[in-house]
């Protein structure tokens, strides 16, 4: 037993890890993904740096992560064109863990978070990525735009970050603290930064305007001695591999804070993912390998001092877009990163904080597809509540609770347009050889409904009403062969019914239970009181005789000498009238 385990771990450990497929794509046309590479990580520079420093952890952290997990990532991820980093969804988790906890608890929880996606991806959970609704991600990304523009006032506006977790009150009193003392020159550093950004991308779309404005704006800093505040300095280098920020004694403390990270960082990478795919022909991604890659990236990258990573959607696009077609493409993001870090540390210390705040307003506000938005909000009005309320969920709350929010709501309407389907319509009994005369009888003592579609305890409870207000006569069929489903709330629901109307002293008649639902008929004991209260038949004729020979023993009808069937069995003309 344990020698079967230990080969089936095993065999899915090596079905996650890189294949000769991929050294094989690699070498395809390694000229062109070397180019997307290096504009990638042109992009992704002051993202880096700017996440960093909104993360709490500072600049160094962000392009700790960004080459660590970037790099680890791009190797064992499950996307050839995926671009891992630091991102905007993930420093507003962080945010809150860094108030509460301190700096070196988000190492912790990175380190928790890489191994909680480890397990998810042995456990194959990756697949399950496709049940998110599209609102529910709309809102989701909508929410974080919000928040990440909010979290860059304070720098924008030149003004120390107030203390607090929740990104509207940190706002708030940035705000009132710019107007107490305003810094113009702050303001228009950003708002400069702001305004190239987005006209340049309108301009020619291909260009990476993000670094062209950073560096703009450093010099005229620089030649103008404005006074805005930098970065600061950086050191010239990756910290050594260390453990030392790790205390088991804390580990039970950040374990929900670790659950948000590894929600989060699966979520947004297998997002970041599909998006590539989408984007391109012929690509498609494994989320179980997915995962494990992110797992990796995030178990490595605290131990280098990095914030958690995720899959990041805009630096991916930026990939797909300038031709990459294999992962040498995020791997050489990864190390152009690295030389950037070893080799211009004094010059990226010079970046006034401003900049990065006017890059990460321009990409919180690229984040917004209108279109996207208007489709979602015209589809239906359940897409259009799902959607604002996962937004003002992210802005209000945090971003896994959003999704979680938005996702019960998504499962709760959508269980009420399931239940929607269910009908209960009577109808009329089938003649049969019965003259009219009889027929006319039949049907003032006999009545016949039929359960069309799914019976649980969404709609379980509409059909007790109407079934208990069935008008007095003296036998009920229920046609059940086009039940779809029933769950145990619906088998209780039957019961109660067949107890009810027995205790009016009218017979209940079952016909068409299909072999799937007697199992949850059965477990609550439903089947058997049809069985012995009234009684359970496979086609509808066979019911009805059934109810006329109940009739006749009751001196309603006449009785007629005709030969029965016995409960259980139908000739093959009553096959289709179930």
């Amino acid at each position: 037993m344990n020698m079967t385990l230990a080969r089936t771990v095993r065999a899915r450990i090596t079905s996650l890890l890189p294949s000769r497929s991929d050294l094989a794509q690699v070498g395809r046309d390694p000229r062109r993904d070397l180019l997307a590479g290096l504009t990638v990580a042109i992009v992704a520079l002051p993202l880096a740096l700017g996440f960093g420093v909104s993360s709490g952890l500072g600049a160094e952290a962000g392009l700790a992560t960004a080459v660590i997990a970037g790099a680890l990532a791009a190797v064992f991820g499950g996307s050839n064109l995926q671009v891992s980093g630091p991102t905007g969804a993930m420093t507003v988790v962080l945010v809150p863990i860094v108030a509460q906890y301190g700096q070196t608890a988000v190492l912790t929880v990175g380190l928790m978070a890489g191994v909680m996606l480890v397990v998810l991806s042995m456990l194959r959970a990756g697949r399950y990525m496709q049940y998110v609704p599209a609102p529910v991600i709309e809102g989701f990304t909508l929410g974080i735009a919000a928040v990440i523009g909010l979290q860059q006032v304070p720098n924008a506006l030149g003004v120390p970050k107030p203390d607090g977790d929740k990104v509207l009150v940190v706002t708030w009193h940035a705000i009132d603290e710019f107007i107490k003392t305003p810094h113009w020159t702050a303001v228009g550093l950003a708002a400069a930064v702001v305004v190239f950004m987005l006209a340049g991308a309108r301009w020619r779309p291909t260009v990476p305007f993000s670094i062209v404005a950073v560096i703009a704006a450093t010099v005229v800093a620089q030649v103008a001695h404005l006074d805005v505040k930098p970065i600061g300095d950086l050191p010239a280098g990756l910290p050594a591999p260390s453990l030392s920020f790790l205390h088991l004694g804390s580990l039970g403390s950040l374990l929900a804070p670790a659950v948000a990270v590894a929600a989060l960082a699966a979520l947004e990478s297998l997002m970041s993912a599909a998006a590539a795919d989408a984007m391109t022909v012929g690509q498609r991604h494994d989320p179980d390998r997915e995962l494990f890659g992110q797992g990796l990236a995030n178990i490595a990258a605290p131990l280098f001092g990095g914030v958690p990573a995720t899959g990041a959607i805009a630096r991916t696009a930026v990939n797909v877009r300038t031709g990459a077609g294999s992962r040498l493409a995020a791997l050489t993001h990864a190390a152009v990163l690295a030389v950037i870090v070893f080799a211009a540390a004094p010059l990226v210390s010079k970046i006034p904080l401003a900049a990065l705040a006017g890059v990460l307003l321009a990409t919180a506000i690229r984040m917004v597809e209108v279109g996207s938005l208007k489709a979602m909000a015209k589809a239906t009005r359940s897409d259009a509540v799902i959607l604002v309320l996962t937004a003002a969920a992210t802005l209000a709350l945090d971003l896994v609770y959003a999704v979680i929010i938005g996702l019960v709501v998504a499962g709760a309407l959508a269980l009420r347009a399931v239940a929607k389907q269910a009908r209960f319509d009577q109808v009329p009994l089938d003649r049969g050889d019965h003259s009219a005369e009889e027929h006319q009888l039949l049907a003032e003592h006999i009545v016949a409904y039929r359960i069309d579609g799914p019976l649980f305890f969404a709609a379980a409870h509409r059909f007790l009403l109407e079934l208990t207000e069935v008008a007095d006569v003296r036998v009920v069929i229920l046609r059940m062969s086009r039940v779809s489903t029933m769950d145990a709330t619906g088998a209780l629901v039957l019961k109660d019914a067949v107890e009810k109307l027995h205790r009016r002293g009218t017979l209940v008649l079952a016909s068409g239970i299909r072999p799937g639902q007697r199992q949850v008929l059965d477990s609550v004991g439903a089947l058997e009181l049809l069985r012995r209260e009234g009684g359970e038949y496979a086609t509808t004729p066979g019911a009805i005789r059934a109810a006329r020979d109940h009739l006749e023993t009751a001196g309603v009808l006449p009785a007629v000498p005709a030969q029965r069937t016995s409960p259980m069995s139908a000739d093959s003309s009553e096959e289709t009238i179930r």
